[in-house]
Protein backbone atom coordinates (compact mmCIF):
# COMPACT_ATOMS: atom_id res chain seq x y z
CA UNK A 1 0.00 0.00 0.00
CA UNK A 2 1.25 3.53 -0.71
CA UNK A 3 0.16 6.93 0.51
CA UNK A 4 0.73 10.22 -1.30
CA UNK A 5 0.89 13.48 0.63
CA UNK A 6 2.77 16.78 0.65
CA UNK A 7 2.58 19.39 3.41
CA UNK A 8 4.90 22.32 2.61
CA UNK A 9 6.12 25.14 4.83
CA UNK A 10 8.73 27.76 4.07
CA UNK A 11 11.34 29.76 5.99
CA UNK A 12 14.41 31.82 5.28
CA UNK A 13 17.94 31.48 6.63
CA UNK A 14 20.89 33.53 7.71
CA UNK A 15 24.50 33.47 6.55
CA UNK A 16 27.83 33.31 8.38
CA UNK A 17 30.75 35.09 6.71
CA UNK A 18 34.24 33.72 7.20
CA UNK A 19 35.61 30.45 8.46
CA UNK A 20 35.26 31.33 12.13
CA UNK A 21 32.14 33.48 12.17
CA UNK A 22 29.52 32.99 14.87
CA UNK A 23 27.15 30.10 14.21
CA UNK A 24 23.59 30.80 13.21
CA UNK A 25 21.33 31.02 16.28
CA UNK A 26 19.41 27.90 17.11
CA UNK A 27 16.59 27.10 19.46
CA UNK A 28 17.30 23.58 20.49
CA UNK A 29 20.48 21.67 21.29
CA UNK A 30 20.71 17.89 21.02
CA UNK A 31 23.23 17.28 23.79
CA UNK A 32 23.53 13.56 24.38
CA UNK A 33 21.14 12.63 21.55
CA UNK A 34 22.06 10.90 18.32
CA UNK A 35 20.20 8.78 15.77
CA UNK A 36 19.78 5.19 16.91
CA UNK A 37 22.30 3.61 14.50
CA UNK A 38 24.98 5.99 15.78
CA UNK A 39 24.12 4.97 19.33
CA UNK A 40 24.31 1.29 18.43
CA UNK A 41 27.73 1.79 16.85
CA UNK A 42 28.93 3.83 19.84
CA UNK A 43 27.87 1.03 22.17
CA UNK A 44 29.68 -1.50 19.99
CA UNK A 45 32.85 0.61 20.17
CA UNK A 46 32.35 1.03 23.91
CA UNK A 47 32.33 -2.74 24.31
CA UNK A 48 35.25 -3.47 22.00
CA UNK A 49 37.54 -0.46 21.74
CA UNK A 50 37.18 2.45 24.17
CA UNK A 51 35.57 3.27 27.51
CA UNK A 52 33.55 6.29 26.39
CA UNK A 53 30.02 6.47 27.76
CA UNK A 54 27.31 6.53 25.11
CA UNK A 55 24.31 8.68 25.92
CA UNK A 56 21.12 9.08 23.97
CA UNK A 57 18.07 7.07 22.89
CA UNK A 58 18.20 3.31 22.70
CA UNK A 59 16.12 1.01 20.49
CA UNK A 60 12.63 0.52 21.89
CA UNK A 61 12.74 -3.25 21.57
CA UNK A 62 15.35 -5.94 21.86
CA UNK A 63 17.48 -6.80 18.88
CA UNK A 64 15.99 -9.37 16.52
CA UNK A 65 17.63 -12.78 16.47
CA UNK A 66 20.87 -12.85 14.53
CA UNK A 67 21.69 -9.15 14.82
CA UNK A 68 24.34 -9.27 17.52
CA UNK A 69 27.79 -7.96 16.55
CA UNK A 70 29.94 -10.63 14.94
CA UNK A 71 33.52 -11.64 15.66
CA UNK A 72 35.70 -9.88 13.13
CA UNK A 73 38.40 -11.59 11.12
CA UNK A 74 41.50 -10.22 9.43
CA UNK A 75 41.38 -9.40 5.70
CA UNK A 76 41.98 -12.28 3.36
CA UNK A 77 42.00 -12.91 -0.35
CA UNK A 78 42.90 -9.93 -2.53
CA UNK A 79 42.65 -7.37 0.29
CA UNK A 80 46.06 -5.89 1.12
CA UNK A 81 46.80 -3.41 3.89
CA UNK A 82 49.27 -0.77 2.72
CA UNK A 83 51.56 1.33 4.95
CA UNK A 84 49.89 4.18 6.82
CA UNK A 85 50.21 7.58 5.21
CA UNK A 86 50.55 11.14 6.51
CA UNK A 87 48.81 12.24 9.70
CA UNK A 88 46.11 14.88 9.67
CA UNK A 89 47.02 18.57 9.87
CA UNK A 90 44.84 21.65 10.47
CA UNK A 91 43.59 23.83 7.61
CA UNK A 92 40.74 26.26 6.98
CA UNK A 93 38.09 26.46 4.26
CA UNK A 94 37.59 29.92 2.81
CA UNK A 95 34.07 30.55 4.15
CA UNK A 96 30.99 28.91 5.62
CA UNK A 97 27.36 29.94 5.46
CA UNK A 98 25.03 28.27 7.96
CA UNK A 99 21.26 28.12 7.47
CA UNK A 100 19.01 27.20 10.39
CA UNK A 101 16.15 24.85 9.54
CA UNK A 102 12.59 26.12 10.12
CA UNK A 103 11.88 23.34 12.63
CA UNK A 104 13.47 23.47 16.07
CA UNK A 105 14.98 20.14 17.08
CA UNK A 106 14.89 18.86 13.49
CA UNK A 107 18.15 16.88 13.57
CA UNK A 108 19.26 17.28 9.92
CA UNK A 109 20.76 14.01 8.68
CA UNK A 110 21.03 12.85 5.05
CA UNK A 111 21.60 15.34 2.22
CA UNK A 112 21.85 15.23 -1.57
CA UNK A 113 21.69 17.51 -4.58
CA UNK A 114 18.23 17.41 -6.09
CA UNK A 115 17.32 17.36 -9.78
CA UNK A 116 15.80 20.84 -9.40
CA UNK A 117 18.99 22.73 -8.51
CA UNK A 118 18.36 22.70 -4.75
CA UNK A 119 19.69 20.61 -1.87
CA UNK A 120 17.35 18.09 -0.26
CA UNK A 121 17.83 16.72 3.25
CA UNK A 122 16.11 14.68 5.92
CA UNK A 123 15.14 15.76 9.44
CA UNK A 124 15.73 12.72 11.62
CA UNK A 125 13.94 14.10 14.65
CA UNK A 126 11.06 15.97 12.99
CA UNK A 127 9.47 13.60 10.43
CA UNK A 128 10.20 16.10 7.65
CA UNK A 129 12.05 16.22 4.37
CA UNK A 130 13.61 19.57 3.62
CA UNK A 131 14.58 21.50 0.51
CA UNK A 132 16.99 24.44 0.64
CA UNK A 133 17.95 26.63 -2.30
CA UNK A 134 21.53 27.78 -2.79
CA UNK A 135 20.56 31.17 -1.32
CA UNK A 136 19.21 29.52 1.84
CA UNK A 137 15.43 29.46 1.38
CA UNK A 138 13.78 26.43 2.97
CA UNK A 139 10.69 24.40 2.19
CA UNK A 140 9.83 21.40 4.36
CA UNK A 141 7.41 18.53 3.79
CA UNK A 142 5.97 16.31 6.53
CA UNK A 143 5.94 12.55 6.08
CA UNK A 144 2.62 10.73 6.53
CA UNK A 145 4.16 8.51 9.23
CA UNK A 146 5.09 9.87 12.64
CA UNK A 147 8.32 8.97 14.46
CA UNK A 148 9.76 7.87 11.13
CA UNK A 149 13.36 8.82 12.04
CA UNK A 150 14.33 9.75 8.50
CA UNK A 151 17.86 8.78 7.50
CA UNK A 152 19.63 8.97 4.13
CA UNK A 153 18.24 10.48 0.93
CA UNK A 154 19.17 10.01 -2.73
CA UNK A 155 18.00 11.01 -6.20
CA UNK A 156 16.57 8.26 -8.36
CA UNK A 157 16.97 7.94 -12.11
CA UNK A 158 13.21 8.63 -12.24
CA UNK A 159 13.86 12.25 -11.19
CA UNK A 160 12.36 11.84 -7.71
CA UNK A 161 13.97 11.97 -4.27
CA UNK A 162 13.99 8.76 -2.23
CA UNK A 163 14.43 8.78 1.54
CA UNK A 164 14.71 6.11 4.21
CA UNK A 165 12.37 5.92 7.22
CA UNK A 166 14.48 4.06 9.76
CA UNK A 167 11.94 3.55 12.52
CA UNK A 168 8.85 2.77 10.43
CA UNK A 169 10.55 0.36 7.99
CA UNK A 170 9.52 2.38 4.95
CA UNK A 171 11.05 3.98 1.88
CA UNK A 172 9.58 7.34 0.90
CA UNK A 173 9.43 8.77 -2.62
CA UNK A 174 9.29 12.57 -2.86
CA UNK A 175 8.54 14.53 -6.01
CA UNK A 176 10.22 17.90 -6.46
CA UNK A 177 6.80 19.47 -5.78
CA UNK A 178 6.72 17.77 -2.37
CA UNK A 179 4.26 14.89 -2.85
CA UNK A 180 5.35 11.96 -0.66
CA UNK A 181 4.56 8.28 -1.25
CA UNK A 182 5.58 5.71 1.36
CA UNK A 183 6.33 2.04 0.66
CA UNK A 184 6.47 -0.48 3.51
CA UNK A 185 9.27 -3.06 3.59
CA UNK A 186 8.42 -6.79 3.74
CA UNK A 187 10.53 -7.28 6.89
CA UNK A 188 9.31 -5.74 10.15
CA UNK A 189 12.16 -4.37 12.25
CA UNK A 190 14.49 -4.11 9.25
CA UNK A 191 15.45 -0.54 10.23
CA UNK A 192 16.82 0.72 6.89
CA UNK A 193 19.39 3.53 6.84
CA UNK A 194 21.48 4.14 3.70
CA UNK A 195 20.15 4.52 0.15
CA UNK A 196 21.66 5.03 -3.30
CA UNK A 197 20.56 4.93 -6.94
CA UNK A 198 21.77 1.92 -8.90
CA UNK A 199 22.83 1.71 -12.53
CA UNK A 200 19.75 -0.46 -13.15
CA UNK A 201 17.35 2.41 -12.43
CA UNK A 202 16.35 1.07 -9.01
CA UNK A 203 17.09 2.40 -5.52
CA UNK A 204 19.21 0.23 -3.25
CA UNK A 205 19.23 0.50 0.54
CA UNK A 206 20.66 -1.08 3.66
CA UNK A 207 18.69 -2.85 6.40
CA UNK A 208 20.68 -2.54 9.63
CA UNK A 209 18.64 -5.04 11.65
CA UNK A 210 17.19 -6.90 8.69
CA UNK A 211 20.82 -7.77 7.86
CA UNK A 212 20.10 -7.37 4.18
CA UNK A 213 20.41 -5.11 1.17
CA UNK A 214 17.11 -4.02 -0.32
CA UNK A 215 16.07 -2.93 -3.80
CA UNK A 216 13.00 -0.85 -4.61
CA UNK A 217 11.75 -0.14 -8.11
CA UNK A 218 10.31 3.19 -9.18
CA UNK A 219 6.85 1.68 -8.80
CA UNK A 220 7.55 0.53 -5.23
CA UNK A 221 8.28 -3.19 -5.57
CA UNK A 222 10.79 -4.27 -2.90
CA UNK A 223 13.26 -7.16 -3.04
CA UNK A 224 15.54 -8.06 -0.13
CA UNK A 225 18.90 -9.84 -0.35
CA UNK A 226 20.19 -11.37 2.93
CA UNK A 227 23.86 -10.86 3.74
CA UNK A 228 26.20 -13.86 4.05
CA UNK A 229 27.50 -12.61 7.43
CA UNK A 230 25.02 -12.68 10.31
CA UNK A 231 24.67 -9.51 12.40
CA UNK A 232 26.77 -7.42 10.00
CA UNK A 233 24.80 -4.16 10.55
CA UNK A 234 24.99 -2.71 7.02
CA UNK A 235 24.81 1.05 7.35
CA UNK A 236 25.57 3.08 4.18
CA UNK A 237 25.63 2.32 0.46
CA UNK A 238 26.90 3.96 -2.73
CA UNK A 239 26.98 3.34 -6.46
CA UNK A 240 30.38 1.97 -7.39
CA UNK A 241 32.56 2.63 -10.42
CA UNK A 242 31.87 -0.87 -11.75
CA UNK A 243 28.07 -0.70 -11.97
CA UNK A 244 27.60 -2.53 -8.65
CA UNK A 245 26.51 -1.13 -5.26
CA UNK A 246 29.07 -1.02 -2.44
CA UNK A 247 28.17 -0.83 1.25
CA UNK A 248 29.65 -0.89 4.74
CA UNK A 249 29.07 -3.54 7.41
CA UNK A 250 29.81 -1.77 10.69
CA UNK A 251 29.69 -4.74 13.09
CA UNK A 252 31.35 -7.22 10.74
CA UNK A 253 34.17 -4.89 9.67
CA UNK A 254 33.43 -5.66 6.03
CA UNK A 255 32.99 -3.77 2.80
CA UNK A 256 30.22 -5.38 0.79
CA UNK A 257 29.48 -5.39 -2.92
CA UNK A 258 26.19 -6.35 -4.55
CA UNK A 259 25.62 -6.72 -8.28
CA UNK A 260 22.31 -5.55 -9.65
CA UNK A 261 21.37 -9.23 -9.99
CA UNK A 262 21.69 -9.61 -6.20
CA UNK A 263 25.06 -11.40 -6.00
CA UNK A 264 26.86 -10.33 -2.79
CA UNK A 265 30.56 -10.47 -1.94
CA UNK A 266 32.17 -9.30 1.30
CA UNK A 267 35.77 -8.21 1.95
CA UNK A 268 37.18 -7.71 5.45
CA UNK A 269 38.59 -4.21 5.93
CA UNK A 270 42.07 -3.88 7.48
CA UNK A 271 42.02 -3.33 11.23
CA UNK A 272 45.43 -1.62 11.60
CA UNK A 273 46.57 -1.56 15.24
CA UNK A 274 43.09 -1.12 16.71
CA UNK A 275 42.01 -4.72 16.21
CA UNK A 276 38.57 -3.59 14.99
CA UNK A 277 37.35 -2.12 11.76
CA UNK A 278 34.01 -0.29 11.97
CA UNK A 279 33.35 1.12 8.50
CA UNK A 280 30.58 3.73 8.36
CA UNK A 281 30.25 6.07 5.37
CA UNK A 282 31.18 5.09 1.82
CA UNK A 283 31.47 6.91 -1.51
CA UNK A 284 33.11 6.62 -4.90
CA UNK A 285 36.03 9.01 -5.36
CA UNK A 286 37.21 10.91 -8.40
CA UNK A 287 39.99 8.33 -8.77
CA UNK A 288 37.49 5.53 -9.41
CA UNK A 289 38.09 3.86 -6.04
CA UNK A 290 35.78 3.34 -3.08
CA UNK A 291 36.46 5.49 -0.02
CA UNK A 292 35.06 4.92 3.45
CA UNK A 293 35.31 6.23 7.00
CA UNK A 294 36.39 3.72 9.65
CA UNK A 295 35.49 4.63 13.22
CA UNK A 296 37.23 1.50 14.50
CA UNK A 297 40.65 2.45 13.11
CA UNK A 298 40.13 6.25 13.10
CA UNK A 299 41.09 6.33 9.45
CA UNK A 300 39.73 7.07 6.01
CA UNK A 301 40.43 4.14 3.69
CA UNK A 302 40.36 3.64 -0.05
CA UNK A 303 39.56 0.37 -1.77
CA UNK A 304 40.14 -0.43 -5.42
CA UNK A 305 37.42 -2.48 -7.14
CA UNK A 306 40.06 -5.24 -7.34
CA UNK A 307 40.30 -5.36 -3.53
CA UNK A 308 43.40 -3.37 -2.50
CA UNK A 309 43.11 -1.15 0.57
CA UNK A 310 45.02 2.00 1.50
CA UNK A 311 44.63 3.62 4.94
CA UNK A 312 44.99 7.25 5.94
CA UNK A 313 44.94 8.39 9.61
CA UNK A 314 42.17 10.93 10.14
CA UNK A 315 41.90 11.45 13.89
CA UNK A 316 41.55 9.46 17.08
CA UNK A 317 38.85 8.14 19.41
CA UNK A 318 37.55 11.70 19.80
CA UNK A 319 36.99 12.35 16.07
CA UNK A 320 33.82 10.35 15.44
CA UNK A 321 34.19 9.67 11.73
CA UNK A 322 30.89 9.31 9.85
CA UNK A 323 29.76 10.82 6.53
CA UNK A 324 31.89 10.90 3.38
CA UNK A 325 31.49 12.22 -0.17
CA UNK A 326 33.45 13.15 -3.27
CA UNK A 327 33.96 16.91 -3.18
CA UNK A 328 33.87 19.53 -5.93
CA UNK A 329 37.67 19.87 -5.72
CA UNK A 330 38.32 16.21 -6.52
CA UNK A 331 39.15 15.38 -2.91
CA UNK A 332 37.15 13.10 -0.64
CA UNK A 333 35.47 14.95 2.25
CA UNK A 334 34.30 13.47 5.53
CA UNK A 335 32.81 14.51 8.89
CA UNK A 336 34.13 14.26 12.44
CA UNK A 337 31.05 14.28 14.66
CA UNK A 338 32.81 14.42 18.01
CA UNK A 339 35.62 16.77 16.94
CA UNK A 340 33.22 19.30 15.37
CA UNK A 341 35.18 19.19 12.14
CA UNK A 342 35.24 18.21 8.51
CA UNK A 343 38.22 16.73 6.75
CA UNK A 344 39.40 16.03 3.25
CA UNK A 345 41.89 13.63 1.74
CA UNK A 346 43.51 13.89 -1.66
CA UNK A 347 43.67 10.83 -3.88
CA UNK A 348 47.37 10.53 -3.05
CA UNK A 349 46.63 10.39 0.68
CA UNK A 350 47.17 13.87 2.15
CA UNK A 351 44.63 14.41 4.96
CA UNK A 352 43.60 17.84 6.27
CA UNK A 353 41.10 18.76 8.99
CA UNK A 354 38.93 21.87 9.27
CA UNK A 355 37.23 23.03 12.46
CA UNK A 356 33.65 24.28 12.28
CA UNK A 357 32.40 27.44 14.03
CA UNK A 358 30.74 26.82 17.38
CA UNK A 359 30.90 23.65 19.44
CA UNK A 360 29.10 20.31 19.40
CA UNK A 361 27.50 20.87 15.98
CA UNK A 362 27.63 17.11 15.24
CA UNK A 363 28.38 17.38 11.50
CA UNK A 364 26.71 14.41 9.84
CA UNK A 365 26.56 14.04 6.05
CA UNK A 366 27.94 16.00 3.10
CA UNK A 367 27.10 16.46 -0.58
CA UNK A 368 28.33 18.63 -3.44
CA UNK A 369 25.77 21.21 -4.55
CA UNK A 370 24.84 22.69 -7.93
CA UNK A 371 26.79 25.81 -6.93
CA UNK A 372 29.97 23.70 -6.69
CA UNK A 373 30.06 24.25 -2.92
CA UNK A 374 30.07 21.54 -0.29
CA UNK A 375 26.85 21.21 1.74
CA UNK A 376 26.75 19.76 5.24
CA UNK A 377 24.07 18.73 7.74
CA UNK A 378 24.74 19.61 11.38
CA UNK A 379 22.57 17.36 13.51
CA UNK A 380 22.85 19.08 16.88
CA UNK A 381 22.44 22.69 15.79
CA UNK A 382 19.56 22.23 13.32
CA UNK A 383 21.67 23.69 10.53
CA UNK A 384 22.45 23.00 6.92
CA UNK A 385 25.74 24.68 6.08
CA UNK A 386 27.47 25.59 2.84
CA UNK A 387 31.27 25.38 2.70
CA UNK A 388 33.06 27.38 0.04
CA UNK A 389 36.43 25.86 -0.70
CA UNK A 390 39.67 27.76 -1.40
Amino acid sequence: MSIAVGVPASASAMAIPGAFGSPAPHHHRHHGRLPLPAMRICEYLHAHKHSHTCTGPRPKGTQPAGTRPVTQVKPKGPAVMLPLQRKAVQRQYSSITAYTTPTSGSGPSGITEGPDGAMWFTENSADKIGRVTTDGTFTVYSTPSSDSQLADIAVGLDGNLWAVEHNTDKIAKITTSGAITEYSLPTAGAHPWGIAAGSDGNLWFTETDGNAIGKITASGTVTEYPLPTTGAFPITITAGPDGALWFTEAFAGNIGRIDTDGTITETAAPTAGSGYSVPIGITTGADGNLWFTDEGTDQVDSLTPAGTFSQYPAGDDETGLWGITSGPDGNVWFTGQNSNSVGDVTVDGTVTMTSLPGTDNVPWELATGPDNDLWLTEYATDQVSKLTLP
